[in-house]
C-alpha cells in the first residue's frame, strides 16, 4: 500500500487532486484508516491514476473521464475510440474558432470599398415575372458607398431514393437558409429550425457586424429549442443574413455554404463531422473522406439537447458578381466540387443554376434529399 503522498508522486497527481477524485468516485483509495482518515492506495491503481492524469492533460471534462475509465476497465479498444471521438470534437471546435478568428482579423483590417454604411435607405423585394427570381436589397437617396441587392432562387428535391422530404430551405429579402433533418421527425425539425431563423429581423442600415452575428447566434439557440422534444431527431442548419454589403453566416452540421467569385469556388463552411475532424487533425486524407461509411456522423447538430451547439460564425464582404450557394449534403456529398463550380459558373440566372444543381444530384443517383439556395450579388 502507498500513502497518498507516495501515490501522488508516483501518479503525477497532487494530493488535492486525489482527494477530489475520491469525492467524485473516479479514484477511491484502496483503504481509508478508520481512525486517522488517511488514504492509502494500491500499486495496481497507478495505471488508472495515470490514465486520469493523461485525460485531464487533454482537458477532458471529469464526467467524460469517468466514462472513459469505466470503458477501459472492460474494453480498452472502446476507451480508445471514446478518446478519439472526444479529440475529434475538440479539433472541430478549434477549427470553427480558427475560422472565426480569421474572419475577425479580415474584418478589423479596416473598411473596404464595399461597406454597407448608408443613409436614408428603404428595403424592398421585387420579383422577375419571367424567371420567378427574387431580388432584395436597399435603395437610397443618399449613400456613402454603393448599394447592392441579392437575386435568389431556392430548390427542394426529394431525390430518387428517399421516401420523404426532410430538407427545408428559405430565400427571403435578408435571409438565406438550408436545413437537413434526420430521424423520424426530421422534416419537422428542419422546418422548425428554418422557421426560427425567419424570425431574425432585417438588419438596420447602421447595424454592426457583431450585432448581426449576435442576432444570428441567438436565432440558432431558438432554432435548437424549436426542435426539442422531437424523439431521436434533429437537423443541420446553414444560414446567412444579408446586410446590403456583407453576408453574416451561421453554420451547424454538414450542410454547406460556397462562394463563386471570378470563376473560383470557395467553401465557406467546415463540416461538423467526425470525418472532417479527422481530416483537420491530419489523421485522414481528404481524398479518402468521401468514401468513408461514417462520413455523415455529425459532431454538431440542432437536436434540442441540454447544451445548444456553438454555431460556426463569420462575416463575408461581398462584391457585385459574387454568387453564393447554400446546400444540404444531398448535393455536396455526391457531386464533386468541380461539377458544382461548373453548374454555378454556367452563365445562367439563379433559378436555372439551382435547377442544374438538382439535376446534377439526380444524375449521380439522387440518394438523398436536396435543398439549395443560389444568391447573386447585383447592383441595386
Amino acid at each position: 500500500m502507498l500513502t497518498i503522498g507516495d501515490f501522488a508522486r508516483a501518479s503525477r497527481l497532487s494530493a488535492k487532486a486525489l482527494r477530489r477524485y475520491d469525492e467524485l468516485g473516479l479514484l477511491p483509495p484502496a483503504r481509508v484508516d478508520p481512525f486517522t482518515g488517511y488514504r492509502h492506495y494500491a500499486v495496481e491503481q497507478l495505471e488508472r491514476a495515470r490514465l486520469i492524469a493523461w485525460l485531464r492533460g487533454i482537458d477532458m471534462p471529469l464526467a467524460e473521464v469517468g466514462r472513459v475509465c469505466a470503458l477501459y476497465a472492460s474494453d480498452a479498444a472502446a476507451a480508445a475510440r471514446a478518446i478519439r471521438g472526444y479529440w475529434a470534437r475538440v479539433e472541430s471546435r478549434t477549427a470553427a474558432r480558427r475560422d472565426l478568428a480569421a474572419s475577425l482579423v479580415d474584418r478589423l483590417k479596416g473598411h473596404t470599398e464595399m461597406t454597407d454604411e448608408m443613409t436614408g435607405e428603404t428595403t424592398g423585394e421585387t420579383t422577375d415575372r419571367a424567371t420567378g427570381e427574387t431580388t432584395s436589397g436597399t435603395t437610397s437617396g443618399t449613400t456613402t458607398s454603393p448599394a447592392f441587392a441579392l437575386r435568389t432562387a431556392v430548390r427542394l428535391d426529394r431525390g430518387l431514393v428517399r421516401a420523404a422530404q426532410q430538407d427545408a430551405a428559405h430565400a427571403g429579402p435578408h435571409l438565406l437558409a438550408v436545413a437537413d433533418g434526420y430521424g423520424p421527425e426530421g422534416e419537422r425539425a428542419a422546418l422548425a429550425a428554418v422557421g426560427a431563423l425567419e424570425a431574425v429581423p432585417p438588419p438596420a442600415p447602421s447595424a454592426r457586424a457583431g450585432d448581426v452575428l449576435n442576432a444570428l447566434e441567438d436565432a440558432v439557440r431558438t432554432a435548437d429549442d424549436a426542435v426539442s422534444g422531437l424523439a431521436e431527431s434533429g437537423t443541420t442548419l446553414t444560414a446567412a443574413v444579408w446586410t446590403g454589403g456583407r453576408l453574416a453566416l451561421a453554420h451547424v452540421g454538414d450542410s454547406r455554404a460556397y462562394l463563386l467569385r471570378d470563376g473560383t469556388l470557395v467553401r465557406l463552411t467546415r463540416d461538423h463531422t467526425v470525418v472532417q475532424a479527422l481530416v483537420d487533425a491530419g489523421e485522414l486524407d481528404p481524398a479518402e473522406a468521401a468514401d468513408r461509411p461514417d462520413r455523415a456522423l455529425l459532431l454538431k447538430a440542432l437536436d434540442g439537447g441540454d447544451v445548444p451547439p456553438e454555431p460556426e460564425l463569420g462575416v463575408h464582404e461581398t462584391r457585385p458578381g459574387d454568387r453564393y450557394l447554400l446546400c444540404t449534403d444531398g448535393l455536396s456529398a455526391v457531386a464533386p466540387a468541380e461539377d458544382i463550380r461548373r453548374a454555378l459558373a454556367a452563365g445562367v440566372g439563379p433559378d436555372d443554376a439551382a435547377g442544374a444543381l438538382v439535376a446534377l444530384a439526380r444524375d449521380l443517383g439522387g440518394p438523398d434529399n436536396v435543398a439549395c439556395v443560389v444568391a447573386d450579388v447585383v447592383p441595386a
